[in-house]
C-alpha cells in the first residue's frame, strides 16, 4: 500500500518482455513467416501470436544508446557505387561539356555577327547603287608610238617599246574616280605579248576626261619567221592590228568619302599604219567589262 511506506513491485509476468537472452541466437526472423521465437524460460505459455515479430524489428524499436543516431534511407535512394574507372570517365566528360558548349556558343555568336555584317554590307551596296547609279568608266586610245621592232633580220630578237596615250572618261555626274596602284596593261600581236607596263595612278573628278601616257616594254622577244612575214605584209597594207588589255583598279569617291575598291577590265582592238614613231591610229574599239567588286 502507499500509506505504509512500502514500494510497489512490478508484476512478475514476463510474457510480454523480451531480453537479449531470448533473441541472441535468433537471426532474421521475418514477421511474415511462421517461424516462432523461442519461449521464455520464465513463461510456461511462451509468446502469443500477437507478440510475434522479427529480431530486426525488435532492434529498431529499442531506443538507441546515448549519442547514437539512426538514419533511415529509402531503398529507392540507395545507389550502387560505380567503379573508379567509371568515376574518372564521368569527370572527364563533365569537364569537356562546358568547353564544348562554350565553343559552340562562340561559333554561334561568330556566325551571327558575320551574317549581320554581310547583310549590312549588302544593304549598303544596294543603297549606294540605287541612289548614285554608278557607271563604269570608258576608255579609248588616241595615239600610239612604236619603236624597237626590227623586221630586217630574220633571226635577231626584238625588244618593243610602245607608248600609248589612253583617254579615260568618267561619265558619272556625282561620283569621282580614284585610280590607284595594281593596274596593268599589255599589248599583243596574234596572241603573242609584245610588251607590258602600268599607267600612273590619278584622281578623276565627275564628268571628266583624263589622258594618261603608258609605256609598254618587251625584252628579247623571238618572233617566228611566219610572224615576221605577217607583220611585213600588214605594214605594207598600212593596217597592223594589235590587242590592248587593261586592268584598272579604282574607287568611287563621294565628296570626301572614298568607297571600296573595284576593278574594271578593258579590251581594245586597234590598228596602226606602221611600226615606227609616230604611228597613226587607223581604228580603235575599246570595251569596258562589268565592274568587279573586291
Amino acid at each position: 500500500m502507499a500509506g505504509d511506506g512500502s514500494t510497489q513491485r512490478p508484476p512478475k509476468n514476463t510474457d510480454a518482455l523480451i531480453t537479449d537472452k531470448n533473441i541472441r541466437k535468433t537471426r532474421h526472423l521475418s514477421i511474415d513467416t511462421n517461424d516462432s521465437v523461442p519461449r521464455s524460460p520464465r513463461s510456461s505459455g511462451g509468446f502469443t501470436n500477437a507478440s510475434r515479430f522479427s529480431v530486426h524489428s525488435q532492434r529498431l524499436t529499442r531506443p538507441p544508446p546515448p549519442g547514437t543516431y539512426l538514419v533511415q534511407i529509402p531503398k529507392e535512394q540507395i545507389y550502387r557505387v560505380p567503379p573508379p574507372e567509371n568515376a574518372r570517365r564521368y569527370e572527364d566528360f563533365s569537364r569537356r561539356k562546358p568547353n564544348r558548349s562554350a565553343c559552340r556558343r562562340c561559333c554561334c555568336y561568330s556566325l551571327a555577327a558575320l551574317l549581320v555584317l554581310v547583310t549590312l554590307a549588302v544593304v549598303l551596296v544596294g543603297i549606294f547603287f540605287l541612289v548614285f547609279r554608278p557607271h563604269k568608266p570608258m576608255f579609248s586610245v588616241s595615239e600610239v608610238s612604236i619603236a624597237g621592232i626590227n623586221l630586217t633580220s630574220s633571226t635577231s630578237p626584238v625588244s618593243p617599246l610602245i607608248t600609248i596615250k589612253l583617254r579615260s572618261k568618267n561619265v558619272n555626274e556625282k561620283l569621282g574616280l580614284v585610280y590607284g596602284g595594281g593596274n596593268a596593261a599589255e599589248i599583243l600581236y596574234d596572241g603573242i605579248k609584245l610588251g607590258n607596263g602600268e599607267f600612273t595612278p590619278f584622281n578623276q573628278p565627275a564628268e571628266n576626261v583624263t589622258v594618261t601616257v603608258t609605256t609598254l616594254r618587251g625584252s628579247t622577244i623571238q618572233l617566228s619567221s611566219s610572224m615576221r612575214e605577217d607583220l611585213k605584209e600588214s605594214e605594207k597594207k598600212g593596217k597592223v592590228p594589235f590587242d590592248l588589255r587593261i586592268k584598272a583598279p579604282f574607287k568611287f569617291k563621294v565628296s570626301a568619302v572614298t568607297m571600296w575598291r573595284m576593278v574594271v577590265t578593258v579590251e581594245c582592238k586597234l590598228t596602226v599604219d606602221k611600226l615606227t614613231s609616230p604611228a597613226t591610229v587607223i581604228t580603235e574599239n575599246c570595251v569596258t567589262e562589268d565592274i568587279i567588286l573586291l
